[in-house]
């Protein structure tokens, strides 16, 4: 799909439909709504008297122009309340909308730019909302059909602005909103292909490709090279499965003449997780390939992250393997050792991530990276703390967390703190090693974030808990049903948040 700025007169474009918007509550339209209503004779205006437009957030209203003017229909998108009215409502009305339209077999249409005029949204944000609410909503997951939906893609959509001032941001807004979409689609593929075809050696021949795409570094590092780096924790996972272990890393720098100024963002990438030994229930245990939605999200990020080009250094690491109960699977009881050296008892050889995300932010702090970020599917504890509507974020730096936290208001994916208070770490206090793998049921969200903590050295650190998060069964606003590529305009929006303040 193509989305491109336009000059002109709305009312006058030659396409299949024109889309303006409505908030609830208003009786007498403005702006470019109040302009194809008078060009309608009033239609819009009518509707609105007869209450069969009301302005409420996803209503679409189409209305036949039978040659009145040039479109061939004008729709009516209900934007809710004035009052609630931000970057997210573009978002997901653009979604719906894309689909609706998408539904009736139309290939093109055109738009104004939601909320840049009563609205108060700058230009640049209504497109870039726009643009990545109409991409994620038209997404599809349909490559191993054999047989394909007849249904017509829509093919291009035109952001029409009569004020000729404002092209340049709305532009500039398309471009970013792009990339943007674009890289969440990357992410959203990653997680919604099958585990036999998502590897952990696919999921890093997918790096390599972000990688090309982006002007990336990239850096592969094998099972030799994770037992040469003392990578315990990672490689006693990755020995019950014949799918062979790879730590995927990738390098933007930003800012190569100031190497402090950096972030490293770190993924769990089990492609697959039977639970191993102690295997895991088998009602709806084919939703384990997406336990490499974390990881997804890191590559994902990163070709972002080298096309918005903040100025930061941003090292992205994705520890990825199956968990399987091969004959030569880990079991309940044995120890391993991790790459700063701490132990590590196992007691459930389901509780992984923590275990491959131990070596993996230890190996990022050796890189010298002061800030960490990780990302995980990590308990299903945090399912049902905060359900399916927002993710966890843990830390041991508040200003981070608070970095963090801004970037994903600023994103539209909401993330909701929980505490880390130190008396939570005696819950997996072991006889036998420095510590246990799991800290019971009692927080178990807390006690998993807290043992990747464990790992961290001296750098700012937060854990996002995406469990709850990065699947969805339903399909709303820009949000389709399947894998949902949370997290990576977060911690898209973290570099640069980080880049602004350090300049």
């Amino acid at each position: 799909m193509k989305i491109e700025v336009v000059s002109g007169d709305i009312s006058t474009r030659d396409t299949d439909a024109v889309v303006v918007n409505l908030f609830e509550g208003v009786t007498r339209p403005g702006g470019a709504t109040g302009s194809v209503d008078n060009a309608m004779g009033g239609a819009i205006s009518k509707l609105i008297a007869d209450g069969e437009i009301k302005g409420k957030k996803g209503e679409i209203t189409i209305i036949h122009t039978l040659g009145k003017i040039a479109p061939a229909r004008v729709v009516v998108a209900g934007l809710g309340k004035a009052s609630d009215f931000d970057a997210e409502v573009i978002r997901s009305v653009s979604g719906e909308l894309a689909r609706r339209l998408r539904k009736i077999g139309l290939t093109k249409f055109s738009t104004i730019a939601h909320g840049a005029g009563i609205g108060n949204m700058e230009p640049v944000d209504s497109a870039q909302a726009i643009a990545e609410g109409t991409l994620l909503g038209s997404y599809e997951f349909n490559k191993y059909k054999s047989k394909q939906d007849d249904q017509t893609a829509v093919e291009a959509v035109e952001i029409v602005e009569f004020d000729d001032t404002k092209m340049g941001e709305l532009r500039r807004g398309v471009d970013k909103g792009t990339v943007l979409a674009d890289a969440v689609v990357f992410s959203r593929n990653m997680v919604n292909e099958p585990a036999n075809y998502m590897t952990p050696t696919r999921m890093a021949e997918r790096a390599l490709k972000a990688a090309v795409d982006s002007d990336l570094d990239v850096e592969i590092l094998d099972r030799p090279r994770l037992q040469e780096l003392g990578m315990g924790a990672f490689l006693g996972v990755a020995q019950g499965s014949k799918e062979p272990p790879k730590l995927i890393v990738l390098d933007y720098r930003g800012d190569p003449e100031n190497a402090d100024n950096n972030l490293a963002i770190v993924g769990k990438g089990i492609t697959f997780d039977s639970g191993g030994i102690s295997i895991k229930p088998s009602e709806r245990m084919w939703e384990m390939k997406g336990d490499m939605a974390g990881g997804a999200a890191v590559i994902s990020a990163m070709k972002a992250i080298g096309q918005i080009k903040p100025k930061i250094n941003v090292t992205g690491i994705v520890a990825a393997t199956e968990n399987m109960p091969g004959g030569s699977a880990q079991r309940p009881g044995d120890i391993v050792k991790t790459m700063n050296g701490k132990t590590i008892e196992i007691d459930n050889t389901d509780a992984e991530g923590r275990l491959v995300l131990a070596d993996a932010v230890a190996y990022a702090h050796s890189l010298g990276n002061r800030r960490i970020v990780d990302v995980a599917t990590l308990t299903g504890a945090m399912v049902t703390a905060l359900g399916h509507i927002c993710s966890g974020i843990f830390g041991s730096d508040q200003k981070l967390v608070d970095q963090v936290n801004e970037a994903g208001d600023l994103a539209g994916e909401r993330l909701w703190q929980l505490p880390t208070y130190p008396e939570y770490k005696e819950q997996y206090r072991s006889d036998v090693a420095d510590m246990k793998n799991v800290g019971g049921r009692p927080a178990g969200s807390i006690t998993g974030a807290l043992i990747i903590g464990e790992f961290v050295g001296d750098a700012a650190w937060t854990h996002i808990d995406i469990a709850g998060t990065s699947m969805s069964s339903k399909t709303d606003g820009y949000v389709v049903s399947g894998g949902t590529g949370v997290a990576v305009r977060t911690l898209a929006k973290l570099a640069e948040v980080l880049a602004e303040s350090a300049s």
